[in-house]
């Protein structure tokens, strides 16, 4: 199994790192061509409408868009990822979403760069607390009836699940933290 990240900004040599560390091959993916070789796509926090433009410029977004609806592509993203797979952004130059899972998502809620803050969370299915980081983060203000919510902090959701969709606010990469991405793997 192939496991692509998308590597045109942000966080993406993270988890390259986390997947080689997991024993799985990890793929950059810059290209429609790159998309073919993986069944599963984490998308990074980063900049979420640098992303929407690189995603729409390469016809990547709608390729995922397809191979999603057809089941043949798993998604995690985190943090301008999940931004991006929502189904409704709010905030400020809200980007295009690719509407992969039923949340409606607040861009950069937590505030600034200075707002940003470590925590540990609790996650369903996982036995131990983890270290995460919410960097600028998105707030997730609405979930679907079909979303499963998988952890919570301070009221909000942090860490979502529809179907073979995942989406996190928080940038598990930063704290090397691998039990997400094995969460992942397993859908």
């Amino acid at each position: 199994m192939a496991i692509g990240v998308l590597a045109f900004h942000g966080d993406f040599a993270e988890h390259l790192e986390i997947l080689r560390t997991l024993t799985v091959t990890g793929l950059e993916v810059r290209s429609l061509d790159d998309l073919k070789k993986i069944d599963r796509l984490i998308i990074p926090g980063g900049e979420s409408t640098v992303i929407s433009r690189f995603l729409a410029e390469t016809g990547v977004g709608k390729e995922i868009i397809r191979r999603v609806h057809e089941s043949t592509l798993a998604v995690y993203g985190t943090c301008a990822g999940a931004i991006l797979i929502a189904r409704n952004i709010t905030g400020k130059n809200a980007p295009r979403p690719l509407g992969l899972i039923d949340i409606t998502i607040d861009r950069n809620a937590y505030g600034s760069q200075m707002q940003s803050f470590e925590t540990e969370i609790i996650v369903k299915g996982i036995a131990k607390k983890l270290p995460v980081a919410f960097i600028r983060a998105p707030i997730i203000t609405k979930v679907g009836t079909d979303v499963q919510i998988l952890s919570m902090h301070k009221g909000h959701p942090v860490l979502v699940q529809q179907g073979r969709i995942l989406a996190g606010t928080f940038h598990p990469e930063v704290r090397e933290q691998f039990a997400v991405h094995k969460l992942f793997l397993r859908l």
